[in-house]
């Protein structure tokens, strides 16, 4: 290695999300947080489950993301589930926000990962619910698609 610290593949994946929302558009947005924050996304210790996105004064925010405490960071540890502010361009702010006020849609987290250059990245996604049926429509498809590759390996 070259002076480069080599950094383990994280991706945290919000896996309800595809099953729940039929994803629209997604953009990738950068997070505010603190040193401990950071220390325990890198040992994979964060949760996308019940996550959602809101504006917030004109900034969005993704609300209700569990990021464990870090084992060692002793007083200045972190609130495992508070509020943290997203970095995207203003352009993708204004199309987000003009978006999210259609009556059905919403903005949800899908993903969270380490970049190339140690940057906590997270993949979040202009979604609209799905209605029961198209839950089960999804449930045929993939499981289709397992009778398939079942049967191609034989």
């Amino acid at each position: 290695m070259s002076g480069k610290k080599a950094h383990q593949a994280v991706s945290i994946k919000n896996k309800k999300a595809g099953f729940e929302y039929e994803l629209i558009d997604t953009y990738t947005a950068g997070m505010v947080l603190t040193g401990t924050e950071i220390k325990s996304i890198r040992e994979s210790k964060a949760s996308l489950a019940d996550t959602y996105c809101t504006f917030i004064n004109g900034e969005l925010w993704v609300r209700n993301m569990h990021i464990a405490q870090y084992f060692y960071g002793s007083y200045n540890n972190h609130a495992a589930k508070r509020d943290r502010k997203l970095l995207l361009t203003a352009k993708e702010l204004r199309k987000l926000a003009q978006d999210s006020k259609v009556p059905g849609f919403t903005i949800i987290p899908t993903r969270l990962f380490i970049n190339e250059k140690g940057l906590a990245k997270l993949v979040v996604a202009l979604a609209k619910g799905k209605r029961q049926y198209d839950k089960r429509e999804s449930i045929k498809e993939n499981e289709d698609k397992r009778e398939m590759a079942r049967a191609f390996k034989i």
